[in-house]
Order: C-alpha cells, then structure tokens, then sequence
C-alpha cells in the first residue's frame, strides 16, 4: 500500500462550520503519514469477508429490530407554481452501542452500556458489529501495525468492563448524517476511529480534513482509520439520487472517559 505524506494547510475552517460540498481527493488505498510517522490508512474496498459482515450491520441498522434516534430534516428542491417553497423529507438517525460515558447534565452521573444491548431484537446488529470491530481491528494490525501496537498501549488502562472489540469502547452508527466540523476531543490521544462506510444510490458523504486539504472517499464497503482527536474534520453533504438512497457509516471509537475508570 503507497503512502501519502500529509502537507500542511492553510484555512479558515473553525468547529461548528458546516462541511461544505467537495470533491474527494483520496481515491486510493494508502497509508497516510505525517513527518514520515504513520497515523492512519484508507482502503477503498474491504476484504470481501469483512464485507459481508457489514452488510448484515447495515441490513439490521436499517431494520426497524434496532432502536434509533431519529433526526429527520427538510431539504429544499425549489418553488411550487404559488412560489411556495417545496422540500424533501430526508431521514437521519443514528445508534450508539457499547459504553456511554456520565451524562451530568442528563442527570446521569456515572458511566453505563447503551440501552440498545437490553434489546432483544437488536442482538444481531450487536453481534454483528462486535464482529466487525474485532476484524476491523486484525485488519489495522496487519495493514499498520504501529498504529495497532499504539491503540493497544493507549488502551492499557480501560477495563475490559468497558470495551467494546479490545482497542474501543463505543460504536456509532450515522444514516444519511452529515456532520459539521469537529475534533473528537473526547477520545483517547495516540489513537484511531474506524469508520466502514456503505451506502447506495447518494453521493457525496464524504470526510474533510481542512488541516491537510484531504477529502476521504467514503465509497460503499470502505474503511477508514484515522485518529478523530488530532484534526478538525466533517462530513460533506449527502444526496440521495434515488428515493431510497442513504450513506450509513458504522463507527468504532475510544472514550478517554473509560481510562482507570471502576471496572
């Protein structure tokens, strides 16, 4: 796999901006390094494996089995012939499974697993996640394995009480969510997210990375691993080209909540 040293530049992009719509610039696999250190890799294709394991997450993410937080917005398409505007419907929700940090402001006060496990009809999508987690994992030691000997040592301290694979402790899963831009200043330092990507009949959908001029294609069965904590990033906007066009993203991520934290 070729890598690609990431260049240094200049922008005006601040958290909270919405993702403008661009152009991705990462097509092809490849390791991306930084002052020559690798810190994360893309692929456009999983092993077909892997795949298949995704497809049944997505499938069962998709299903109504599995407990969602729904964010439903309107997009316009234009004028009627009264010059009313007109608009889309576009359905949003997303999931969260594995451990959930103290809420104080929710009232919650200490750290739990997300209600999603309590259900009975979500057990495939958890188990299927758990999976894909776990190859996700095998697959950073085989690709990079730096980066996995680092996640490994970040995580020394996180009881297993509250992981989720052996290197996260936390899973989203975003359908047709685009999001502005962000640092997961919540995460693990010296670590990586893992997001596997599918998606059908939409466009765009895409990570920015405003710091390196970097635009990640997220095509249907990619996976990109990348540490979320070092970089403003977002996500630009999607568009469906057909009635049932969505882009799902399955996400893997470290809480430094969970670090020395009661097993």
């Amino acid at each position: 796999m070729k890598r690609v040293e990431l260049q240094e530049a200049q922008h005006g992009v601040k958290v909270g901006q919405v993702c403008p719509d661009i152009e991705p610039n990462v097509t092809e696999d490849c390791i991306f390094t930084h002052e020559g250190r690798p810190i994360g890799f893309y692929m456009r294709r999983l092993p077909e494996a892997i795949c298949k394991i995704a497809d049944v997450a997505d499938h069962e993410l998709r299903s109504s089995r599995v407990p969602k937080q729904n964010m439903d917005r309107k997009r316009p398409t234009g004028f009627d012939a009264n010059g009313n505007k007109t608009y889309d419907v576009i359905t949003q929700y997303s999931t969260i499974i594995g451990s959930v940090p103290p809420k104080p402001h929710m009232r919650r006060t200490y750290a739990t697993r997300s209600s999603v496990h309590t259900h009975k009809t979500a057990q495939t999508f958890i188990k299927a996640m758990n999976l894909l987690c776990k190859k996700s994992e095998a697959l950073i030691q085989e690709v990079a394995p730096g980066l996995h000997a680092a996640q490994v040592e970040a995580m020394k301290d996180v009881p297993d009480k509250w992981r989720f694979g052996n290197l996260f402790t936390s899973s989203i899963s975003n359908y047709n969510i685009p999001a502005n831009y962000h640092r997961d200043t919540a995460n693990v330092k010296n670590t990586c997210n893992v997001i596997i990507t599918k998606r059908r009949n939409s466009k765009g959908g895409n990570l920015h990375i405003p710091d390196y001029n970097a635009v990640v294609d997220q095509c249907d069965n990619s996976i990109l691993v990348y540490p979320a904590w070092r970089n403003v990033h977002g996500v630009t906007p999607i568009r469906p080209t057909h009635e049932d066009g969505y882009r799902n993203s399955l996400v893997f991520y470290p809480l430094k909540a969970f670090v020395n934290a009661e097993s």
